[in-house]
């Protein structure tokens, strides 16, 4: 965990409805200890990557007009973990996450990855690999509302 500018603590893992924060998650990686003990921490020179997902506006050719998530909290939290400690079996990194709940608008961030490490390309494809594996196996539902209708969108949609 680490500081945010709150003062309270920021999980490395989070499932909200609050909106997130790319500030907190970057705190958290390279602040709170490492995903593996012994693990270097990326503080000063090295690689922080991110990635945040952004409510679109259009997909497979619709207007969309806003998502609505839906997930199991404790078994996302579970899932998340084992990312964060697969993602540090395969790459020197530290890793955070955090996904929104809820009824989401056009512009609105979903979800927020970290990763800090020693080297830009571990960075790099630990943070690929990492929102690959949220869509595989986190009980994330998102839920699709457009012009003329809605639909429930699948998950992953490429190998990590």
């Amino acid at each position: 965990m680490s500081d945010n500018r709150k003062g309270m603590l920021t999980p490395r893992y989070a499932v909200t409805t609050d909106p997130l924060s790319l500030d907190a998650l970057v705190s958290a990686v390279t602040t709170s200890p490492p995903d593996t003990p012994g693990q270097p921490r990326a503080v000063g020179p090295g690689a922080i990557t991110s990635f945040v997902g952004i409510v679109r506006n259009e997909n497979a050719g619709r207007q969309v007009l806003r998502l609505e998530y839906e997930g199991y909290e404790p078994l996302a939290l579970r899932a998340f973990e084992r990312i964060g400690a697969e993602t540090a079996e395969r790459w020197a990194v530290s890793t955070a996450l955090h996904h929104r709940l809820g009824t989401l608008q056009i512009g609105e961030a979903s979800v927020m990855i970290a990763v800090s490490s020693p080297h830009r390309a571990d960075a790099f494809a630990a943070c690929r690999y990492v929102i690959e594996r949220v869509k595989q196996i986190a009980p994330i539902w998102k839920h699709e509302f457009f012009e003329g209708g809605d639909v429930w969108i699948e998950g992953a949609t490429a190998d990590p």
